[in-house]
């Protein structure tokens, strides 16, 4: 082991024995003998928590993250300095708190003219009422926040759920919705089924930070759907149901960070009148700054919906409004955020992997490493689908109708 690494070793140690003047000594000795930015991250790190001062604190912490922009330690204790994270949110992810179980505050959307309901009117972006026909416009303003993936892992809420919301379980076939605020019975948008859906007890849910909101009426949607069936000459073996609505949730990740690339290669050299050949050692990083990786958050419907994802347009997408869901269902996700962003890392790689093996085809012994790649934000975003089952050729297939544009895809055979 090198010295500067027993020095950063004996700090480590002294830290966790609560010697903090010891500790913080060792690690400015590592810092004098430091020939590598592993020890420098490493010292650094330590002397920030040798001290209570915020001003020493954040200094020690930019240095760490000048090194290493992923650290995600810092990137904490950064956050916690900035106000945006409290000590007491942290929670270890192997072993998280039980849910709350709050209920949620839940609005009614009545018609302040009649008091008859009112519901969401997709030809024209308002609340409609029933009963006498007075619209209330939806216009929202600005775009969709993003929230800090680091933060988010470091508490609960990267986890499960967040916010507490009732929900409608479907004892037909198993699909969860979130309850549409005054309603107490409803269809299930999968099986469309009308007396099989009770209340649950309230659950932790995170609340969708943007939605992309429906843009066709049913008449349109089957139109759709008529096309499509005559376009591919499907013969529906029996009578179709008409398309029900419903909002899927999806993850969307921007990423950052790098690729690190390593490997060997010769060079060769003239000393004096001689040519020398030496095998160098290559270390370098492929920047990287990916926007908008967009991973399903339901498991019932996640081929048809990845299918569906390249025709949406995501510049469309509105700060959520739960005035959105009036009279139209919003299925929950049932894969947490955590979990789906190492789908989004793997399309990632997936995508410039092959791309840097061919640039790099030059080196022997070719290493990359995905480490240094980060998921910097996050969204949850409600995504627009008409559903509806078609059989045929002894099958049932599922067929889903993009309800921004009316594009069709389904589980039919080409």
């Amino acid at each position: 082991m090198n010295r500067d690494n027993e020095l950063v070793h004996e700090a480590y140690i002294n830290l966790k024995a609560g010697e903090l003047s010891w500790a913080r000594r060792y690690a400015e000795r590592a810092l004098l003998q430091a020939d590598d930015n592993e020890t420098k991250v490493k010292a650094n790190y330590i002397l920030s928590q040798t001290t209570d001062d915020p001003a020493e604190k954040r200094g020690f912490i930019e240095i760490v993250l000048a090194y290493d922009p992923t650290h995600a330690e810092a990137r904490r204790a950064l956050a916690i300095l900035d106000g945006k994270l409290k000590p007491e949110e942290i929670v270890d992810a192997n072993n998280l708190p039980a849910s709350s179980g709050e209920s949620a505050n839940a609005d009614r959307f009545t018609c302040p003219k009649c008091g008859a309901r009112r519901i969401y009117s997709p030809n024209g972006n308002f609340l409609i009422c029933e009963h006498c026909g007075y619209g209330d416009s939806l216009s929202a303003a600005g775009a969709a926040s993003e929230s800090d993936f680091f933060i988010a892992m470091a508490t609960a809420k990267g986890h499960r759920k967040a916010t507490a919301e009732f929900i409608f379980h479907c004892n037909g076939c198993g699909a969860e919705f979130v309850l549409v605020p005054g309603v107490i019975s409803a269809s299930c948008a999968y099986c469309d089924s009308p007396h099989v859906v009770k209340l649950e007890d309230s659950r932790e849910l995170l609340e969708p930070d943007g939605i992309i909101p429906h843009t066709l009426t049913k008449k349109q949607v089957i139109e759709k759907l008529v096309f499509w069936v005559e376009l591919y000459e499907i013969k529906p073996e029996r009578k179709v149901d008409i398309p029900r609505p419903i909002y899927l949730p999806l993850w969307t990740f921007d990423l950052g960070g790098g690729i690190n690339c390593s490997g060997e290669k010769f060079e060769t050299e003239t000393e004096g009148f001689q040519k020398v050949t030496r095998k160098v050692r290559v270390n370098q990083q492929y920047p990287l700054l990916v926007n908008d990786i967009l991973v399903p958050a339901s498991r019932k419907t996640t081929d048809l919906v990845t299918r569906i994802l390249p025709t949406l347009d995501l510049s469309a997408v509105k700060p959520y409004d739960p005035r959105y869901l009036a009279n139209w269902p919003a299925e929950i996700y049932d894969i947490a955020m955590s979990d789906a962003s190492l789908d989004a890392r793997a399309q990632v790689a997936q995508h410039y992997l092959p791309r840097l093996r061919a640039e790099y085809s030059y080196l022997s012994n070719l290493n990359l490493s995905t480490a240094g790649m980060t998921v910097e934000s996050y969204k949850l975003v409600l995504l627009p689908v008409w559903i509806t089952d078609i059989r045929f050729r002894g099958k049932t297939h599922t067929i889903l109708i993009n309800g921004q544009n009316g594009r069709v895809v389904g589980d039919t055979p080409s």
